[in-house]
């Protein structure tokens, strides 16, 4: 399962490559239209929403270090949180993604707004498909947690397939938030 897992993780870069291919090669053939519209996003908020991203991931592993303990759920009070077991780390990791996603289309809106619409100009078009698709995967990983935290919830014995597949989960959730800090110094500070 994890062998599989860091291969299709492998196609995912290719995939990845591609949207980063797409947007050096639209940004080469106009820096001016780059120029005149990165002005527009709005940094401070996007390095926010990255923080929160970036904290995901290591409630994620902290959630990883409890299903290899084979600890599926909190010993204690919900405010002992060396207390948590892997559901717990892995809800409020799935949280601080959904305010990831949140805050993309927050910022997607205020775009659209602002008069740039994913159907502006090449500039628009290459920001909303790189972040756009970095945003389903975000959601993939969403659905991911929720169903790793239901089966610990359904099974009798939390026992190794289920702490593989914690395991598994981060790996794509690392995965995922290194392609974002890719997309977040491309798109954002990188002008």
């Amino acid at each position: 399962m994890a062998v599989g897992t860091i291969v299709w993780l492998g196609s995912e870069v290719m995939f990845f490559a591609g949207l980063f291919a797409i947007y050096f090669t639209l940004r080469n053939a106009s820096p001016e239209l780059w120029a005149e519209s990165t002005p527009t996003l709005n940094v401070t908020f996007a390095a926010v929403n990255t923080a929160i991203l970036v904290l995901s991931s290591f409630t994620a592993q902290a959630g990883v270090f409890a299903a290899e303990r084979f600890q599926p759920y909190r010993r204690g009070s919900i405010w002992q949180f060396r207390q948590w077991g892997m559901a717990e780390w892995f809800v409020l990791s799935f949280i601080m993604g959904a305010v990831f996603v949140s805050g993309q289309v927050w910022e997607y809106a205020t775009l659209v707004a602002e008069g740039l619409p994913i159907t502006a100009n090449s500039y628009a078009s290459a920001f909303y498909l790189t972040t756009g698709f970095h945003a389903l995967h975000v959601t993939g990983g969403l659905v991911a947690f929720l169903l790793v935290v239901g089966r610990a919830y359904a099974v009798k014995n939390f026992g190794r397939k289920e702490m593989t597949s914690a395991i598994v989960v981060s790996y794509y959730w690392h995965f995922v938030d290194v392609v974002w800090i890719v997309l977040f110094f491309v798109i954002y500070i990188v002008k």
